[in-house]
């Protein structure tokens, strides 16, 4: 008898944990789904955040900036364009407030693995969005390139903000480490104001239209227009940053897209 009474009060504890794994595990999955259209409404005001401050329109250092403000902002001055890799052309039938380059890039179908992978990106979309910023008057003040590449210990994304020249560099904003982080005090020093202010009007082509903007410890190169000073403590990282720009103002990269930009293909 008490053989049985013990089997059958262990069966029934089995069955309540099982049933409350499955209660829990129904709670967790619904969670998720409800919530999912807000994560993801999160995540593009966090990238629409940085885009308006690597175009100069607003300092998150300087305070909280709010929802509204930046929704505003963005939507009056920010267009966001498809652009093919290959043709350098604008891509007419892709939103590029929706299109997703690292998912893209995940679609073999849709992608390519890159043959000079300087910045470790694995495969890259054939479709890149670019991001035109227009000033009060309507004008095209600011161009902006979204870059990544492998850094010491993660990938790092960052938004390249270039005048309509496409020479002169008005920004660099890293916004994500994706992986285990970059180190804090040295690969995430990317992020120090002060770092990013060195970039403001440098060059990124020598006069024979060369990419020429160089990452260096070189106090001689650094101080010149092509010159930028890499971070202190973090070759790897520094490396990364010049790897990553190499790449994406590349042939694989925005290259073409830029030589016809260039030659008056944004008008």
């Amino acid at each position: 008898m008490a053989n049985a009474a013990n089997k059958d009060s262990f069966g029934r504890t089995l069955f309540i944990v099982v049933g409350l794994c499955l209660i829990c595990s129904v709670l967790v999955s619904a969670a998720a789904v409800i919530l999912k259209p807000t994560q993801e409404q999160n995540k593009l005001l966090d990238k629409q955040k940085y885009i308006l401050e690597a175009a100069n329109l607003i300092n998150t250092r300087e305070g909280k900036v709010s929802k509204e403000k930046i929704l505003e902002l963005y939507n009056q001055r920010v267009e966001a364009k498809v652009v093919n890799l290959a043709s350098g052309d604008f891509v007419a039938d892709i939103d590029g407030n929706t299109f997703e380059m690292d998912k893209a890039a995940r679609d073999l179908s849709v992608s390519f693995k890159p043959k000079n992978d300087i910045a470790s990106v694995k495969r890259v979309a054939n479709n890149a969005v670019i991001y035109l910023v227009r000033n009060e008057q309507d004008q095209l003040n600011t161009v902006i390139l979204p870059i990544k590449g492998y850094g010491l210990w993660s990938t790092m994304y960052a938004f390249l903000a270039v005048k309509p020249d496409f020479n002169t560099i008005e920004n660099l904003v890293y916004y994500d480490f994706t992986g285990s982080g970059e180190t804090p005090g040295l690969g995430g020093e990317v992020q120090n104001p002060k770092w990013i202010a060195k970039w403001k009007n440098k060059k990124l082509y020598d006069a024979q239209g060369n990419l020429a903007i160089k990452v260096t410890k070189n106090p001689v190169i650094a101080s010149s227009e092509h010159g930028v000073d890499a971070l202190s403590g973090a070759t790897l990282t520094s490396n990364g940053v010049q790897h990553s720009i190499d790449f994406w103002l590349g042939n694989e990269g925005f290259a073409r897209f830029i030589d016809k930009a260039r030659d008056g293909g944004l008008n």
